[in-house]
């Protein structure tokens, strides 16, 4: 297992020599320690992709897409042991893990395929006098800074088209789970990625470092997945030398359910959108809004099925549950249930932190949730599912659109008819009809709002990391 920061094909210390402690969440303790970047290693870690960029960004397409193909092929076939390490410093559940491996590596075949579809074009000036020529060039150095909740998945996506496109990347995972990211870097240098084409540097500077890199002049791309109070910040920063942002920030996902439903279907696709990954996830449903005329059945059944998931070690077999990343979410969600029941909600299952060791939180339903309730408003990130009813479809739409977030939205109805008019009214970046997942590497992952700038994922993931020149020619 890799510890040290890759920085120009290498594996070296920190120049500080700081450590980073990796906290296992099921039980609070230690297991490894990695080296921290400083400032000094983050500018080592831009140079380095700036002296690659140039003959990366000359290498052929298909050239380029044959080492994320190699790549995509080593993660598959690492997929147990990658998900392993998921789970000892992330907490998830291991059917979790494993399917944020699978979904992390596809973005390695996606973008082997995409690799080659860079396509400029070609047209003739209205005025007749010359052609229009427009090319697709890589933006250049990209700064990639990652989240803890998919320390897989959301490195992939990064680097994926990043890499496709010609650009080379400094990668700034999470503090939290950087070991997921230093495996997938041995990964790709042992799929082909040169020297330099792919930096990681785990550091817990994380802002010194971060705004360091974005005011080098080198660094013309900042892709960043994470809260959307540190994305204003991050946004600011790259405002002083205008590098161009991709931000993939907050959610509060309304759940909608119509009376129309079928209730098993929707349970089923209530818990997909709550629990992946124990409702720590920007796309986690954070709102249950329910059509009165069906609501008592669906709480039913959906507080049976939560109360039904077993909550454990990710390691151990059957376990649908892990924990809470740190003491800090823990406290965190119990306060927002705490204040919640204070006004007026009741508890149907769960409520109350599993005491002993690790950072467990119990499958908890509300309901009857006040509309001033914090739990409301904010991203709950744990699985908590607040219950609130609706009268009819323009009370449901005004109650899922009032917040300041819009990435995801999730609806159930029988009527198609009804679905999509509900669909187009939603301010969400994404909607799950009758779908409780909507996650894929061929689909635009984003939102609207505060909720992010740009793509992730499909075509539109390519062109986050291209710019467009324009050639005004004879012949």
């Amino acid at each position: 297992m890799n510890t040290e920061l890759y920085i120009g094909g290498t594996w070296r210390k920190a120049s500080s020599g700081e450590r980073i402690a990796v906290l296992d969440p099921a039980s609070g303790a230690v297991f490894a320690e990695v080296a921290s970047a400083g400032v000094e290693d983050g500018m080592s870690a831009v140079a380095s992709a700036a002296d690659a960029l140039p003959a990366w960004s000359r290498t052929a397409p298909r050239e380029r897409a044959e080492i994320l193909r190699r790549t995509f092929e080593l993660m598959t076939q690492r997929q147990q042991s990658i998900a392993e390490l998921i789970v000892r410093e992330n907490g998830k559940a291991m059917s979790d893990a494993v399917a944020e491996t699978r979904y992390a590596a596809e973005f390695f075949r996606w973008y082997a395929e995409e690799a080659v579809r860079a396509i400029g074009e070609v047209s003739r000036a209205p005025s007749g006098a010359n052609r229009i020529l427009v090319l697709m060039q890589p933006i250049g150095v990209s700064v990639l800074v990652t989240p803890w909740n998919f320390p897989a998945a959301m490195a992939t996506r990064k680097i994926g088209p990043a890499l496709a496109a010609g650009c080379t990347v400094v990668l700034k995972p999470a503090s939290d789970t950087p070991l997921t990211a230093l495996a997938v870097a041995a990964i790709l240098e042992e799929a082909g990625a040169p020297a330099g084409v792919v930096n990681v540097i785990p550091s817990k500077q994380s802002g010194k470092v971060v705004g360091a890199m974005l005011h080098d002049p080198r660094v013309r791309k900042l892709s960043f997945t994470g809260s959307t109070e540190v994305g204003r910040v991050l946004l600011a920063q790259a405002s002083d030398c205008v590098v161009s942002s991709s931000m993939e920030l907050g959610g509060n996902a309304p759940f909608l359910v119509f009376d129309d439903a079928d209730v098993e279907a929707a349970v089923q696709g209530a818990m997909i959108a709550k629990m992946r990954n124990g409702g720590q996830a920007c796309t986690a449903a954070n709102r249950f809004l329910v059509q009165k005329g069906i609501a008592p059945a669906f709480v039913k059944r959906f507080t049976e099925a939560m109360r039904a998931v077993k909550v454990g070690n990710g390691l151990e077999s059957g376990v649908g549950l892990g924990p809470l990343i740190n003491a800090a979410a823990c406290n965190t969600v119990q306060e927002l249930v705490d204040e919640a029941v204070g006004s007026g909600a009741r508890v149907l299952t769960g409520g109350r932190r599993i005491d002993g060791a690790g950072y467990f939180y119990p499958p908890t339903v509300l309901e009857r949730v006040p509309a001033t309730a914090r739990i409301l408003t904010q991203e709950i990130f744990g699985p908590v599912a607040p219950v609130v009813e609706f009268e009819d479809e323009a009370q449901a739409i005004a109650l899922a659109n009032d917040t300041e977030y819009g990435l995801i939205s999730y609806l159930y109805t029988s009527d198609l008819r009804r679905g999509l008019r509900v669909a187009e009214q939603l301010e969400a970046g994404m909607v799950g009809l009758n779908r409780g997942v909507v996650s894929d590497p061929a689909a635009p992952f984003g939102g609207v709002k505060q909720s992010g700038l740009g793509r992730e994922g499909s075509h539109d993931g390519l062109l986050e990391f291209l710019e467009k020149k324009y050639v005004a020619v004879e012949w």
